[in-house]
């Protein structure tokens, strides 16, 4: 199972270390997932400044959970600042959105990522399958970090395992053990995981033990 660790920061210095603990288990060309709230389209706000990042130069693959309402607006700056993989919202996007991500997504060859929050029907997923190969399933309400897992999620994995064989699927949000062994059989093939991993007293062995899964 593919694991990555999330940051979900309100200022700089959090972020700072927690990428200094990352740099003692990821490998050097794994994955950080950031999330980046607006307190718009979420009830609170994280840090999530693109130009700022660019001074860590860390050699993680960046992928940025954009947890705000017109995430077409944010995309040019964070791929600009390296972000290989941008998550978009569906509650947030319009046609004009989509085609514009997925237009800078193809010219800098970043690959485009469609979530969705827990209770977001699968009905509202389906017009967009087509357009992506890469979902990831919010299996909190978008926001804070350390939220309880919502079990609901796991039709949604399922559904999408169905309708998309060879799609990239990523469950965020109250992951544990448990939780990871549930989304696998649900069709779930990447994990991003905050507080589980940053809360351990061994970081590293719970990212590790996530990763035999």
């Amino acid at each position: 199972m593919e694991v990555i660790p999330a940051i979900n920061c309100l200022d700089i210095g959090c972020v700072e270390e927690k990428l200094k603990v990352s740099d003692t288990f990821l490998p050097k060309d794994g994955w950080i997932h950031l999330d980046v709230a607006d307190a718009r389209f979420t009830f609170n706000k994280t840090w999530g400044d693109p130009s700022l990042w660019l001074k860590f130069k860390n050699h993680f693959h960046l992928e940025v959970h954009l947890m705000v309402e017109e995430p077409e607006k944010a995309a040019d700056e964070w791929i600009k600042s390296g972000a290989k993989r941008l998550i978009v919202h569906v509650e947030t996007l319009t046609r004009e959105a989509v085609a514009q991500i997925l237009k800078m997504s193809r010219e800098h060859g970043v690959e485009a990522m469609l979530s969705s929050n827990p209770h977001t029907s699968k009905d509202a997923l389906k017009p967009y399958l087509k357009f992506f190969s890469s979902f990831q399933v919010l299996s909190v309400n978008p926001g804070y970090t350390g939220q309880p897992f919502l079990p609901l999620t796991l039709e949604k994995v399922k559904f999408l395992r169905e309708a998309s064989p060879d799609a990239k699927i990523e469950v965020d949000g109250g992951i544990n053990r448990e939780i990871a062994k549930l989304a696998k059989a649900a069709g779930a093939n990447i994990l991003a995981a905050a507080s589980h991993i940053f809360g351990a007293k061994d970081p590293k062995k719970a990212y590790e033990e996530l990763k035999r899964i």
